[in-house]
Protein backbone atom coordinates (compact mmCIF):
# COMPACT_ATOMS: atom_id res chain seq x y z
CA UNK A 1 0.00 0.00 0.00
CA UNK A 2 1.44 3.34 -0.92
CA UNK A 3 0.90 6.54 -2.84
CA UNK A 4 1.60 7.54 -6.42
CA UNK A 5 3.86 10.24 -5.01
CA UNK A 6 6.04 7.67 -3.27
CA UNK A 7 6.12 5.47 -6.37
CA UNK A 8 7.43 8.37 -8.44
CA UNK A 9 9.97 9.14 -5.75
CA UNK A 10 11.26 5.55 -5.89
CA UNK A 11 11.56 5.76 -9.69
CA UNK A 12 13.59 8.96 -9.26
CA UNK A 13 15.80 7.68 -6.46
CA UNK A 14 16.86 4.40 -8.09
CA UNK A 15 18.75 6.05 -10.99
CA UNK A 16 20.16 8.64 -8.54
CA UNK A 17 21.59 5.91 -6.32
CA UNK A 18 22.87 3.99 -9.35
CA UNK A 19 24.75 6.99 -10.73
CA UNK A 20 26.27 7.99 -7.39
CA UNK A 21 27.26 4.45 -6.39
CA UNK A 22 28.70 3.77 -9.86
CA UNK A 23 30.72 7.00 -9.68
CA UNK A 24 32.01 6.17 -6.20
CA UNK A 25 33.05 2.67 -7.29
CA UNK A 26 34.88 4.01 -10.34
CA UNK A 27 36.65 6.73 -8.35
CA UNK A 28 37.66 4.41 -5.52
CA UNK A 29 39.06 1.82 -7.93
CA UNK A 30 40.82 4.48 -9.99
CA UNK A 31 42.52 5.86 -6.86
CA UNK A 32 43.12 2.36 -5.41
CA UNK A 33 41.23 3.27 -2.21
CA UNK A 34 39.42 -0.08 -1.90
CA UNK A 35 36.23 1.41 -0.52
CA UNK A 36 34.20 -1.40 -2.13
CA UNK A 37 34.36 -5.19 -2.20
CA UNK A 38 32.02 -7.51 -4.10
CA UNK A 39 31.33 -9.58 -0.97
CA UNK A 40 30.20 -6.60 1.12
CA UNK A 41 28.07 -5.18 -1.70
CA UNK A 42 26.28 -8.50 -2.11
CA UNK A 43 25.69 -8.62 1.65
CA UNK A 44 24.20 -5.12 1.55
CA UNK A 45 21.88 -6.05 -1.32
CA UNK A 46 20.78 -9.22 0.47
CA UNK A 47 19.99 -7.36 3.71
CA UNK A 48 18.08 -4.54 2.03
CA UNK A 49 15.99 -7.02 0.01
CA UNK A 50 15.02 -8.86 3.21
CA UNK A 51 14.14 -5.57 4.88
CA UNK A 52 12.18 -4.26 1.89
CA UNK A 53 10.22 -7.50 1.52
CA UNK A 54 9.22 -7.48 5.18
CA UNK A 55 8.40 -3.77 5.01
CA UNK A 56 6.09 -4.24 2.02
CA UNK A 57 4.39 -7.22 3.67
CA UNK A 58 3.72 -5.35 6.91
CA UNK A 59 2.54 -2.22 5.12
CA UNK A 60 -0.05 -4.25 3.30
CA UNK A 61 -1.20 -6.09 6.43
CA UNK A 62 -1.40 -3.47 9.16
CA UNK A 63 1.34 -0.79 8.98
CA UNK A 64 -0.80 1.87 7.28
CA UNK A 65 -3.98 0.55 8.92
CA UNK A 66 -2.73 1.20 12.46
CA UNK A 67 -1.52 4.68 11.56
CA UNK A 68 -4.78 5.43 9.74
CA UNK A 69 -6.75 4.43 12.83
CA UNK A 70 -4.65 6.87 14.88
CA UNK A 71 -5.02 9.57 12.21
CA UNK A 72 -8.81 9.17 12.30
CA UNK A 73 -8.62 9.84 16.05
CA UNK A 74 -6.26 12.81 15.69
CA UNK A 75 -6.00 15.26 18.55
CA UNK A 76 -5.76 18.30 16.29
CA UNK A 77 -5.01 19.30 12.69
CA UNK A 78 -2.63 21.74 11.01
CA UNK A 79 -4.18 23.77 8.22
CA UNK A 80 -1.14 25.67 6.94
CA UNK A 81 0.49 23.40 4.33
CA UNK A 82 4.01 24.85 4.80
CA UNK A 83 3.85 24.49 8.57
CA UNK A 84 2.41 20.98 8.12
CA UNK A 85 5.38 19.70 6.08
CA UNK A 86 7.98 21.54 8.15
CA UNK A 87 6.64 20.10 11.40
CA UNK A 88 6.36 16.64 9.85
CA UNK A 89 10.05 16.77 8.91
CA UNK A 90 11.07 17.94 12.39
CA UNK A 91 8.89 15.36 14.15
CA UNK A 92 10.13 12.48 12.00
CA UNK A 93 13.74 13.50 12.55
CA UNK A 94 13.20 13.57 16.33
CA UNK A 95 11.40 10.23 16.18
CA UNK A 96 14.27 8.71 14.22
CA UNK A 97 16.77 9.99 16.79
CA UNK A 98 14.74 8.43 19.63
CA UNK A 99 14.37 5.12 17.77
CA UNK A 100 18.05 5.08 16.82
CA UNK A 101 19.15 5.82 20.36
CA UNK A 102 16.99 3.00 21.73
CA UNK A 103 18.43 0.69 19.06
CA UNK A 104 21.90 1.42 20.43
CA UNK A 105 21.15 1.41 24.16
CA UNK A 106 18.79 -1.57 24.47
CA UNK A 107 20.31 -4.89 23.51
CA UNK A 108 17.01 -6.37 22.33
CA UNK A 109 16.78 -3.70 19.64
CA UNK A 110 20.54 -3.67 19.04
CA UNK A 111 20.15 -7.31 17.97
CA UNK A 112 18.02 -5.97 15.09
CA UNK A 113 20.12 -2.90 14.29
CA UNK A 114 23.59 -4.48 14.54
CA UNK A 115 23.46 -5.73 10.93
CA UNK A 116 23.74 -2.12 9.74
CA UNK A 117 27.00 -1.74 11.65
CA UNK A 118 28.63 -5.09 10.93
CA UNK A 119 30.37 -4.05 7.71
CA UNK A 120 34.03 -3.03 7.93
CA UNK A 121 33.52 -0.97 4.78
CA UNK A 122 31.84 2.41 4.55
CA UNK A 123 30.40 3.48 1.22
CA UNK A 124 27.05 4.40 -0.32
CA UNK A 125 25.90 0.77 -0.41
CA UNK A 126 26.40 0.59 3.38
CA UNK A 127 23.37 2.86 3.63
CA UNK A 128 21.32 -0.04 2.22
CA UNK A 129 22.69 -2.50 4.79
CA UNK A 130 19.32 -2.61 6.48
CA UNK A 131 18.21 -3.69 9.94
CA UNK A 132 16.06 -6.54 8.65
CA UNK A 133 13.42 -6.80 11.39
CA UNK A 134 13.02 -3.08 12.02
CA UNK A 135 9.76 -2.82 10.01
CA UNK A 136 8.13 -5.07 12.63
CA UNK A 137 8.14 -2.26 15.21
CA UNK A 138 9.15 0.98 13.47
CA UNK A 139 5.54 2.07 12.87
CA UNK A 140 5.02 2.33 16.65
CA UNK A 141 7.24 5.41 16.71
CA UNK A 142 5.00 7.06 14.11
CA UNK A 143 1.79 6.65 16.14
CA UNK A 144 2.19 9.97 18.04
CA UNK A 145 2.74 11.75 14.71
CA UNK A 146 -0.45 10.28 13.26
CA UNK A 147 -2.34 11.32 16.40
CA UNK A 148 -1.09 14.87 15.79
CA UNK A 149 -3.02 14.94 12.52
CA UNK A 150 -0.38 13.89 9.98
CA UNK A 151 -1.66 11.53 7.28
CA UNK A 152 -0.01 8.07 7.24
CA UNK A 153 0.92 8.33 3.56
CA UNK A 154 2.59 11.68 4.25
CA UNK A 155 4.46 10.10 7.18
CA UNK A 156 5.70 7.25 4.97
CA UNK A 157 6.66 9.68 2.18
CA UNK A 158 8.61 11.92 4.54
CA UNK A 159 10.36 8.86 5.95
CA UNK A 160 11.44 7.92 2.41
CA UNK A 161 12.79 11.43 1.84
CA UNK A 162 14.80 11.49 5.07
CA UNK A 163 16.03 7.93 4.47
CA UNK A 164 17.43 9.06 1.13
CA UNK A 165 19.46 11.74 2.86
CA UNK A 166 20.54 9.16 5.45
CA UNK A 167 21.85 6.89 2.70
CA UNK A 168 23.80 9.63 0.95
CA UNK A 169 25.92 10.46 4.04
CA UNK A 170 27.49 6.99 3.88
CA UNK A 171 30.57 8.12 1.99
CA UNK A 172 34.27 8.69 2.61
CA UNK A 173 34.69 11.04 -0.34
CA UNK A 174 33.33 14.13 1.40
CA UNK A 175 35.71 14.91 4.24
CA UNK A 176 34.07 17.98 5.79
CA UNK A 177 31.12 20.16 4.89
CA UNK A 178 31.09 23.93 5.59
CA UNK A 179 31.06 24.84 9.30
CA UNK A 180 27.49 26.20 9.19
CA UNK A 181 26.29 22.94 7.59
CA UNK A 182 28.03 20.69 10.13
CA UNK A 183 26.58 22.77 12.95
CA UNK A 184 23.00 21.89 11.95
CA UNK A 185 22.92 18.88 9.63
CA UNK A 186 24.30 15.34 9.77
CA UNK A 187 27.34 15.22 7.48
CA UNK A 188 29.36 12.29 6.12
CA UNK A 189 31.99 13.13 8.75
CA UNK A 190 29.40 12.87 11.52
CA UNK A 191 28.10 9.58 10.18
CA UNK A 192 31.56 8.06 9.77
CA UNK A 193 31.90 8.55 13.52
CA UNK A 194 28.59 6.74 14.02
CA UNK A 195 29.86 3.68 12.14
CA UNK A 196 33.22 3.59 13.91
CA UNK A 197 34.35 0.90 16.33
CA UNK A 198 36.85 3.22 18.05
CA UNK A 199 35.89 3.41 21.71
CA UNK A 200 35.66 7.22 21.71
CA UNK A 201 33.19 7.09 18.80
CA UNK A 202 30.85 4.34 20.03
CA UNK A 203 27.11 5.19 20.15
CA UNK A 204 27.55 8.74 18.91
CA UNK A 205 25.82 10.88 16.24
CA UNK A 206 22.41 9.19 16.07
CA UNK A 207 20.65 11.79 13.91
CA UNK A 208 19.25 11.16 10.44
CA UNK A 209 19.20 14.67 8.93
CA UNK A 210 19.77 17.06 11.84
CA UNK A 211 22.77 16.79 14.16
CA UNK A 212 21.22 19.22 16.65
CA UNK A 213 19.50 16.40 18.58
CA UNK A 214 22.87 14.79 19.32
CA UNK A 215 24.23 18.12 20.49
CA UNK A 216 21.18 18.72 22.69
CA UNK A 217 21.10 15.25 24.26
CA UNK A 218 24.80 14.50 24.71
CA UNK A 219 25.50 11.99 21.93
CA UNK A 220 27.56 14.23 19.64
CA UNK A 221 31.17 13.47 18.78
CA UNK A 222 33.16 15.18 16.01
CA UNK A 223 35.51 13.20 13.81
CA UNK A 224 39.06 13.76 15.06
CA UNK A 225 42.17 13.92 12.86
CA UNK A 226 44.20 12.19 15.57
CA UNK A 227 41.67 9.33 15.78
CA UNK A 228 41.19 7.76 12.31
CA UNK A 229 37.91 5.93 12.02
CA UNK A 230 37.91 2.13 12.08
CA UNK A 231 34.63 0.84 10.70
CA UNK A 232 32.65 -2.14 11.93
CA UNK A 233 31.97 -3.78 15.29
CA UNK A 234 34.24 -3.86 18.34
CA UNK A 235 34.21 -7.64 17.89
CA UNK A 236 34.23 -8.24 14.11
CA UNK A 237 32.17 -11.12 12.78
CA UNK A 238 34.20 -14.22 11.93
CA UNK A 239 31.18 -16.04 10.51
CA UNK A 240 29.63 -13.94 7.75
CA UNK A 241 27.20 -16.55 6.47
CA UNK A 242 23.96 -14.92 5.23
CA UNK A 243 21.78 -15.99 8.17
CA UNK A 244 24.49 -15.25 10.72
CA UNK A 245 24.64 -11.64 9.51
CA UNK A 246 21.03 -11.29 10.69
CA UNK A 247 20.92 -13.61 13.69
CA UNK A 248 24.37 -13.54 15.35
CA UNK A 249 23.40 -11.17 18.16
CA UNK A 250 20.22 -13.14 18.85
CA UNK A 251 22.38 -16.22 19.29
CA UNK A 252 24.64 -14.32 21.67
CA UNK A 253 21.59 -13.22 23.67
CA UNK A 254 20.32 -16.81 23.85
CA UNK A 255 23.73 -17.89 25.15
CA UNK A 256 23.64 -15.22 27.87
CA UNK A 257 20.08 -16.16 28.86
CA UNK A 258 21.24 -19.74 29.44
CA UNK A 259 23.56 -18.60 32.23
CA UNK A 260 22.51 -19.59 35.75
CA UNK A 261 21.25 -16.19 36.91
CA UNK A 262 18.06 -14.67 38.29
CA UNK A 263 15.10 -13.69 36.11
CA UNK A 264 15.94 -10.03 36.87
CA UNK A 265 19.48 -10.53 35.54
CA UNK A 266 18.18 -12.29 32.44
CA UNK A 267 15.91 -9.32 31.75
CA UNK A 268 18.91 -7.02 32.07
CA UNK A 269 20.68 -9.02 29.35
CA UNK A 270 17.74 -8.10 27.12
CA UNK A 271 17.13 -4.50 28.15
CA UNK A 272 20.51 -3.14 29.23
CA UNK A 273 22.95 -1.68 26.67
CA UNK A 274 24.95 -4.08 24.46
CA UNK A 275 28.01 -5.37 26.31
CA UNK A 276 26.39 -5.34 29.75
CA UNK A 277 27.23 -8.38 31.88
CA UNK A 278 26.43 -9.31 35.44
CA UNK A 279 29.99 -10.54 36.09
CA UNK A 280 32.05 -7.94 34.23
CA UNK A 281 33.03 -10.40 31.48
CA UNK A 282 32.02 -7.81 28.88
CA UNK A 283 31.56 -4.05 28.92
CA UNK A 284 29.17 -1.44 27.53
CA UNK A 285 30.41 1.42 25.37
CA UNK A 286 30.15 3.76 28.37
CA UNK A 287 32.23 1.41 30.51
CA UNK A 288 34.82 1.05 27.76
CA UNK A 289 35.01 4.84 27.40
CA UNK A 290 35.43 5.34 31.16
CA UNK A 291 38.18 2.73 31.27
CA UNK A 292 39.97 4.41 28.36
CA UNK A 293 39.70 7.81 30.05
CA UNK A 294 41.21 6.45 33.29
CA UNK A 295 44.01 4.81 31.32
CA UNK A 296 44.83 8.06 29.52
CA UNK A 297 44.46 10.16 32.68
CA UNK A 298 45.93 8.07 35.56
Amino acid sequence: MGSTRETWFIFFSIPLYSILIGAEILLSNWKHLQYYSLKSCLQNIYLTLLNAGLDLLLRGLFYISVLMFCYNHQLFSIENVYLYWFLLFILEDIVFYVEHRIDHFCRLFWAVHVTHHSSEEFNLTTGFRSSVFQPVYRFIYFIPIALMGFHPLDIVFMYSLTQTYGILVHTQYIKKMPVWFEAVFVSPSHHRVHHASNIIYLDKNMGMCLIIWDKLFGTFQPELEEEPVKFGLTKPLTNQAPFNLVLHEWRAIAKDLQKKTTISTKLKYLLKPPGWSHDGSSQTSSELRNALFKKQNP
